[in-house]
């Protein structure tokens, strides 16, 4: 399994998730998510071979939000990707060599997601899929996690990985901390459902994988989630407490 998720960069002019949080936003269910919506096969993506987390990632976003536009069922519209239009976008923003396999140095996410909103991502039907705005959520920060994910249905993050992370992985079990375990490298994964205070779930390397409230507390370092401020307003989320009137005037102004 390989990682390749290039070190945070933080940028000034990101908008920040909790500036848009309200005294009127619901409290999210201990458990709740959807870690089923696009079926049992979210797919490898080549990331066994190659350091494209950030690509299968954002692939395995659009899988699950595609999914959840009908009804949280898998559908004929859902999208699916190829390891074939995952490594392109890959090659199209790094210069990895798909043929030779050079290059393979892994992705900034801000790159990853300024290609997603201006190109978008491949998926095996020929479909591009683009992502509108984004927000960042503080990191570590697991009440944003949550709430975030309730609101958006997935939330992307960044996170040092240590060796024992990838034991875990091997062994079935969830990630937790292991004091000392020396830092791999980065990875990149979808959040997609939460379970109790204890743990969230993400999917990584075609699996659903658990992971800690400390592990995500002490690891990650860059977190966000995917907007769309029509969907926002379809779905009557600015009576749940989130402020759209001030988002739109933020993006007006970028």
């Amino acid at each position: 399994m390989k990682l390749g998720k290039l070190p945070a960069t933080p940028r000034p002019k990101d908008l920040k998730f909790a500036k848009y949080r309200t005294a009127a936003l619901p409290e999210p269910p201990a458990s709740f998510g959807f870690d089923h919506a696009a079926g049992p096969d979210w797919g490898m993506l080549a990331n066994d071979a190659y350091g494209d987390c950030v690509w299968a990632g954002a692939a395995h976003e659009h899988m699950l939000l595609t999914a959840t536009q009908n009804t949280a069922r898998p559908s004929p519209t859902t999208a699916r990707f190829t390891d074939t239009s995952v490594l392109r976008a890959y090659s199209d923003v790094t210069g990895f060599d798909p043929v030779t396999g050079a290059n393979d140095n892994g992705t900034n996410v801000h790159d990853a997601m300024s290609y997603r909103k201006n190109t978008g991502l491949l998926d095996a039907n020929g479909r591009r899929h683009k992502i509108g705005a984004y927000l960042s959520l503080t990191p570590g920060d697991m009440t944003e996690l949550a709430e975030a994910l309730y609101l958006f249905e997935c939330v992307g993050i960044g996170f040092e990985f240590p060796q024992s992370a990838m034991d875990q992985f091997n062994a079935g079990q969830r990630w937790s901390v292991v004091p000392g375990s020396p830092i791999e490298g980065g990875h990149y994964v979808p959040i997609v459902s939460k379970h109790g205070s204890l743990s969230v779930k993400c999917v990584t390397w075609g699996a659903l994988q658990g992971m800690s409230q400390p592990f995500y507390k002490k690891y990650n370092d860059e977190s966000y989630c995917f907007v769309s401020v029509d969907a926002l307003n379809d779905r009557g989320l600015s009576a749940r407490g989130f402020d759209i009137a001030t988002l739109n005037a933020d993006l007006a102004a970028l």
